[in-house]
C-alpha cells in the first residue's frame, strides 16, 4: 500500500474477484478491431496498461446480436474469442483484472459491416436527433432473443478466461433507452412503469446469472446524468439501481455521464478540457450512500491526488483513469509507488485517443504516441551507434526528440532561442479553457530533465554554431511563423494575425475572425474576445467552426460560443478588407459575402515552417533532420509523433525510404 495514496492503492473485492487496487482503465473502443476481431495492437495495448499497474482493465464493448453495431467486438467470432483470450492471458499475468463489456446500440445503431445503414430497434418509434434515426419498436421476440444473446455472450467472456462482465445501460444505448420515460413509451410489460421500464435490463442480468453463475464478477455502466435533453436524470437513475440492488443481481456499478443521443450529452461521453475534473462524483457519492455495492466513477480524473480524495470523501470506492493511463501506461503503478511527481498527465485535448477512434484510426495520444503503437516504440532500444545531438528548437517536436534520443544512448543538447520551452504551446494555453495544454511542456521538460537533456534557453543557433558546437547530428524543429496568403487586399484595414491576439495585441470592438485553419484558434480567440466585452463574428471556411478538431471539443465549444453571443459563417472565403468592411467569398456558390462594421479583422491562417537553419547547413558534413512544423505546420500530435521516431532513428541503420521525409543529406 502506497503511503501517499493509502485509499488508491488498496485492494477491494468485487463479487468473487479481488482487484490490487482502486484504478480502472473503463472500457472505451480502441480502433483495434478489424473484422469483429482484436487484431495485435489489442493485447499489447491492455497488457501495457496493466504492467503499469492498473488494478482493473474493462475492454471495449462485445455487440450480443446482429442488431447491434458492427464495429463492435464480435464474440460470435472464433477470432476474436482467441484474440480475448491471449488479451485475459497477458493482462492477468501481470496481477491486474480484466472484465469485458456487453452492450447493444438499440436505436442508436447506424452502422453495418458494409457501410449501409442496418435497421434500428428501440423501444418505441421514436426518433434519433444525432445520428437521424428512425427506429422500429422492438418486437417481444427479439427482446427476449436479445436477452438469451446477452447471457450467451458472458460465457463466451468466461471461456476467454474473464474476471468479470460489464453491462452497458449507459450513453442513451438500447437497455438505457428502455429505462428512460420519455424514450420508451410502450404500452406493454416493458414500459410504462419503473418496474416494467426496467424488465428488460432485469431480465439480462438474471440470463447473465444464469448462464455464469458466480463465477465471475457481474456489473453495470450506467450514465449517473445523461445530461441530454431528453436524457436520464439522477433521480431517475438511483431509483433504478436501487431496486436492482434489492433483487441481489449486482456486484458493482459504474457510474459515467452523457448520452450518444444528442449533440450537448454526447459532449460528456468523453469530456474534454473544458469540462470541470472530477464533476460527476457528487452523482457517485449520492449513489454510494444509498447502496452497498462497490461504486467506480470516471469522468475528468487523471491525477492520483484528485482520484485520492474521491476516495477518501466517500465519492466512490474505485476511479476510472482511462485517458489517464493512455497518456501514461503507467501512472498506475507510478502513484502506488512513491513517483506520482513523474507522471505524465493527460490534458483532455481527446485529439488522437477519441479523436482518432472516431476517423476509424487506433487510439494514441498527442503526447505519448508510444500508445497504440506498443510493438514498435514502447521500449526504447539503446543506439547502435551514439553520437552526440543538436535539437533546435524547444517546441513539442524538439523536446520529445532529444527526450527519446537521450533515453536511447545519444549525449543531447537543446538549444531554444527564446527564455522559455513550449513553442506555440505557450500561446495555445493563454486560451481560455486551454490552461491544461500547457501540461505538455511540463510533461516534455520533466522527461527531457529525466534523461539528462542539456537545455540552453535564449539561444538561436546558426550555422557558426553548430560548426562551433560540433554535433554529429542536427534536429531542426524551429517551427514556424504567421502566414497570411498572397493576394488579400487589406488596405487601410486593422489587420492582426491570431498569433498577435494571443500574445495579448489590442483589437476594436467589432471584430471578424477569417478562420482559414478551422481548428481550435479560431474558436479560442472567439471566445476570449467574447469574454472581453468585443462583438464578434467569426467567419470559417469550412462547413462549421472547429471542423478539424474533435467532435466533443468542438460541440462543447460551440455551445459556449452561442451562449456568448458569437456569429458564425461557414463557407466563407476571406477575400480582402477595408477601415469598416471585411470581403468574403461563399466557398460554394462563389457569391460575395460582405460583413460590415468592423473594427478589426483577426486572420488565422495558420503558420509556414521556418527553413532559415535548413538552408543554412547545406553541404555541412553531419547529419540534419527536420520535424514537426519546421517540416510542414501541423498540430501537436504531429510533432510529438516525428520527436518519436526520429528519436528512435538517430544512431540507426534505416532504409532510405523510412528515412526520406526527416533527413536532409
Amino acid at each position: 500500500m502506497s503511503a501517499s495514496f493509502p485509499a488508491l492503492s488498496s485492494p477491494l473485492q468485487i463479487g468473487p474477484v479481488t482487484v490490487r487496487n482502486r484504478i480502472v482503465s473503463t472500457g472505451h473502443m480502441t480502433g483495434m478491431i478489424a473484422g469483429g476481431a482484436p487484431n495485435a495492437r489489442f493485447a499489447a495495448y491492455h497488457e501495457a496498461r496493466a504492467d503499469g499497474g492498473a488494478g482493473l482493465i474493462i475492454t471495449e464493448s462485445a455487440a450480443v446480436h446482429p442488431t447491434s453495431n458492427a464495429y463492435n467486438i464480435q464474440l460470435t467470432d472464433p477470432e476474436a474469442l482467441a484474440a480475448l483470450k491471449e488479451t485475459a492471458q497477458r493482462v492477468r499475468a501481470t496481477g491486474c483484472r480484466i472484465f469485458g463489456q456487453l452492450g447493444h446500440g438499440g436505436r442508436e445503431t447506424h452502422s453495418g459491416i458494409d457501410g449501409s445503414a442496418p435497421p434500428a430497434f428501440g423501444p418505441s418509434a421514436i426518433a434519433t436527433e444525432r445520428f437521424h434515426i428512425m427506429p422500429r419498436a422492438m418486437p417481444r421476440p427479439l427482446i427476449a432473443r436479445i436477452v438469451q444473446a446477452f447471457g450467451t455472450a458472458a460465457l463466451r467472456y468466461q471461456e476467454a478466461g474473464y474476471d468479470g462482465v460489464e453491462v452497458m445501460a449507459s450513453h442513451g444505448l438500447m437497455l438505457a433507452q428502455f429505462l428512460n420515460p420519455r424514450i420508451n413509451v410502450r404500452n406493454d410489460d416493458y414500459g410504462g412503469s419503473q418496474k416494467n421500464r426496467m424488465r428488460f435490463l432485469s431480465e439480462v442480468l438474471r440470463e447473465i446469472r444464469r448462464q455464469i453463475g458466480q463465477r465471475l464478477a457481474l456489473g453495470v455502466r450506467i450514465s449517473g446524468r445523461e445530461l441530454s435533453a431528453q436524457g436520464l436524470e439522477a433521480d431517475e437513475v438511483s431509483a433504478v439501481l436501487k431496486a436492482l440492488d434489492a433483487e441481489g443481481l449486482l456486484d458493482f456499478v459504474d457510474l459515467c455521464g452523457g448520452s450518444m443521443t444528442d449533440i450537448g450529452g454526447s459532449v460528456h461521453v468523453v469530456p474534454p478540457m473544458n469540462l470541470e475534473p472530477c464533476y460527476l462524483t457528487p452523482v457517485s457519492k449520492r449513489i454510494r450512500e444509498e447502496i452497498a455495492l462497490p461504486i467506480l466513477v470516471a469522468g475528468r480524473i487523471n491525477d492520483p491526488r484528485v482520484a485520492e480524495r474521491v476516495l477518501t470523501a466517500g465519492e466512490a470506492d474505485l476511479v476510472g483513469m482511462t485517458r489517464a493511463q493512455i497518456c501514461d501506461p503507467q501512472m498506475a503503478g507510478k502513484a502506488t509507488s512513491g513517483l506520482a511527481d513523474s507522471i505524465r498527465a493527460c490534458i483532455a485535448c481527446n485529439q488522437a485517443c477519441i479523436g482518432h477512434m472516431q476517423a476509424g484510426h487506433p487510439i494514441s495520444c498527442i503526447q505519448h504516441p508510444e500508445t497504440g503503437r506498443e510493438a514498435e516504440y514502447a521500449i526504447k532500444q539503446r543506439a547502435e551507434a551514439p553520437m552526440r545531438v543538436m535539437v533546435v528548437g524547444g517546441g513539442p517536436a524538439g523536446m520529445k526528440t532529444a527526450a527519446v534520443a537521450a533515453e536511447r544512448g545519444h549525449s543531447v543538447t537543446l538549444f531554444e532561442s527564446a527564455p522559455e520551452l513550449g513553442g506555440q504551446v505557450r500561446l495555445a494555453r493563454q486560451l481560455p479553457g486551454r490552461d491544461e495544454f500547457g501540461g505538455l511542456v511540463t510533461n516534455l521538460s520533466r522527461e527531457m530533465a529525466m534523461q539528462g537533456v542539456e537545455v540552453r534557453l535564449n539561444t538561436f543557433v546558426d550555422r557558426a554554431l553548430v560548426e562551433v558546437e560540433a554535433p554529429e547530428a542536427v534536429v531542426i524543429a524551429t517551427g514556424g511563423h504567421a502566414y497570411t496568403p498572397d493576394g488579400l487586399l487589406l488596405d487601410e484595414a486593422h489587420v492582426l494575425h491570431a498569433s498577435q491576439v494571443m500574445e495579448g495585441a489590442n483589437v476594436g470592438a467589432r471584430v471578424v475572425i477569417a478562420d482559414a485553419r478551422c481548428d481550435w484558434v479560431g474558436l479560442g480567440i472567439a471566445e476570449r474576445l467574447a469574454r472581453n466585452g468585443c462583438s464578434v463574428r467569426l467567419a470559417v471556411n469550412g462547413y462549421m467552426a472547429g471542423q478539424k478538431i474533435q467532435q466533443y471539443t468542438r460541440d462543447r465549444w460551440i455551445g459556449e460560443l452561442d451562449r456568448l453571443g458569437v456569429g458564425i459563417i461557414p463557407y466563407a472565403r476571406l477575400v480582402g478588407a477595408d477601415e469598416t468592411s471585411a470581403y468574403f467569398q461563399h466557398t460554394a456558390s462563389y457569391e460575395h459575402m460582405i460583413l460590415n462594421d468592423v473594427d478589426s479583422l483577426v486572420i488565422a491562417t495558420g503558420m509556414a515552417n521556418d527553413t532559415g537553419l535548413e538552408q543554412a547547413l547545406e553541404g555541412w558534413s553531419g547529419q540534419v533532420w527536420v520535424v514537426g512544423d519546421a517540416l510542414t505546420p501541423r498540430t501537436c500530435e504531429e510533432a510529438v509523433l516525428e520527436g518519436l521516431k526520429v528519436g528512435c532513428w538517430l544512431g540507426e541503420k534505416r532504409s532510405a525510404a523510412l528515412d526520406l521525409a526527416y533527413r536532409l543529406n
